[in-house]
């Protein structure tokens, strides 16, 4: 039999749906939930599990703990980024690093495109200024302008591919720097295979759609603002520490980019005193790009057919590691 460990639900009051068990029970999946704080709570309810669960972003399973889960062929992580996950070390044991990034699709893309008009047409900055009573802003500065501008996507996942789609009547350039993306699957979307220091110097918008690895850790920071474009604008809807934060209100602060619209944080939420929070050139919302009505229902249906999967046999939709696919024992 197949087994399943659900070791955390990254919830303020955790809630494991009735169907989840009823629907795994129903395939012949076996299944056990319990909400773990640390090594040995995951060792203990995993100890013989083939696949180890983690909804959301908790921090439980560590190198430590992978080096005693001696049945484990999969770790799902329900949700789109695996920076909560030992990567490295599952694919040094041949584990297979599942994610569910299909529901985050629309409601990030949409939000990232948000930010952007927001910014463009300075939409809270107006906002406020009407809610105090003022007419004008008068130190606003109209120098933006979507027909024609350039937007450099970094990363070019599934949702910076569902950002070009749904900006294909806004006249733009589009510029993308992937490295493991090919340039065909760029080509079919009208968007320009570039280089990250040619997409810095040309972009009038740098949207970032990056996962938080080793590499990106800070791939933005005090050299990459001195590339940038003074009327830049910077969007990062992916993970806070793709960017240097204190070089990112730096180059706010001295007028080395325009304006951000930030979604996610080096910490979260951000300090009562960061400066993002009185900057008035940054758009701020407090991690919310992926929330929708949806969404849970869709991270709970995406993550049972990723089980219903492996249990077959059968590699899921999306993993994060494809150089250990083969050695995991799944099948395409």
């Amino acid at each position: 039999m197949f087994k399943v460990a659900l070791v955390h639900i990254d919830e303020p009051e955790p809630h494991l749906p009735a169907e989840v068990p009823r629907r795994l029970e129903a395939e012949g999946i076996g299944f056990t939930y319990r909400q773990c704080a640390s090594d040995t709570d995951v060792n203990q309810v995993a100890a013989d599990a083939d696949l180890v669960w983690v909804y959301g972003g908790g921090r439980v399973i560590t190198p430590a703990s992978l080096s005693n889960l001696k049945c484990c062929r999969a770790i799902l992580r329900t949700g789109s980024g695996t920076d909560n996950i030992p990567v490295e070390a599952a694919s040094a044991q041949d584990i297979l690093v599942v994610n569910t990034p299909q529901a985050t699709i629309d409601p990030v893309s949409d939000h990232a495109i948000a930010l952007m008009l927001s910014v463009f047409r300075w939409i809270p900055r107006q906002d406020r200024a009407m809610r105090k009573g003022q007419w004008h802003c008068e130190d606003l500065k109209w120098n933006w302008h979507l027909t024609g501008s350039v937007i450099g996507l970094v990363g070019f996942g599934r949702i910076a591919q569902a950002v070009v789609r749904k900006l294909s009547g806004f006249q733009f350039s589009i510029m993308a720097y992937d490295p493991h993306v090919a340039r065909q699957s760029m080509d079919e979307l009208g968007v320009s295979k570039s280089t990250l220091q040619d997409i810095l110097r040309q972009a009038d918008i740098l949207s970032l759609h990056t996962p938080l690895t080793p590499e990106t850790h800070h791939l933005i920071g005090e050299r990459e603002f001195g590339l940038m474009k003074p009327n830049a604008v910077l969007i990062n809807t992916s993970r806070g520490q793709v960017v240097d934060e204190p070089f990112l209100v730096r180059a706010l602060t001295e007028g080395r980019i325009a304006a951000a619209g930030i979604d996610v944080f080096e910490n979260s939420p951000p300090p009562a005193d960061s400066p993002l929070r009185r900057l008035e050139n940054v758009v701020i919302t407090p991690h919310v790009a992926s929330e929708s009505d949806q969404i849970n229902t869709d991270f709970w249906r995406e993550s049972l057919e990723a089980i219903g999967d492996m249990a077959q046999g059968r590699l899921p939709a999306s993993y994060v590691n494809p150089q250990v696919a083969e050695r995991s024992g799944f099948v395409s």
